[in-house]
């Protein structure tokens, strides 16, 4: 079983430094050693007791998360591109839904990551997220989010 857990890393980190480096083969020699790195720490921060990823619901997380960002991309570059710049910025209270602390940052991680939000705070279970249009629909992408995160870490809503 460990011996899974440390080629799943190995092969998630290296993915993830191939896609930080543009796919250049020049940075490997450094990659490999961040590699073995972040796998020694990801297995030794590991709380005891802490609920596990399911590793096998990772990918269609991981295409979820990549549909968004586009979505979400492409709608700021349309706002960003309008001839009048019309936005209602906004700093949201929501009221989370995980029970899990971890869940529940993972999550805040995850909507800083997609183009037009950032997760300015977490305080237990409320999360403060800035947006750049108050007039979109964010609490139900939050809500999708979240049952994404929640599926993802086995959690049921």
């Amino acid at each position: 079983m460990m011996l899974l857990a440390i080629i799943v890393r190995i092969v998630l980190f290296a993915l993830l430094w191939w896609v930080l480096t543009s796919g250049d083969s020049n940075g490997w020699a450094i990659g490999a050693v961040t590699i073995a790195l972040a796998v020694a720490v990801s297995l030794r921060l590991r709380a005891p007791g802490a609920r596990r990823l399911f590793v096998m619901r990772f990918p269609g997380f991981l295409i979820f998360f990549i549909l968004h960002s586009i979505k979400a991309g492409v709608q700021v570059a349309g706002m960003a591109l309008r001839p009048r710049l019309d936005l209602q910025p906004a700093m949201l209270e929501i009221d989370l839904r995980l029970p899990e602390e971890r869940a529940r940052v993972f999550l805040a991680g995850t909507l800083s990551l997609l183009p037009g939000t950032l997760s300015a705070g977490l305080d237990g279970n409320r999360l403060l997220l800035h947006v750049l249009d108050r007039r979109m629909p964010i609490e139900q992408e939050v809500r999708n989010a979240e049952a994404r995160v929640a599926r993802l870490f086995r959690i049921s809503l």
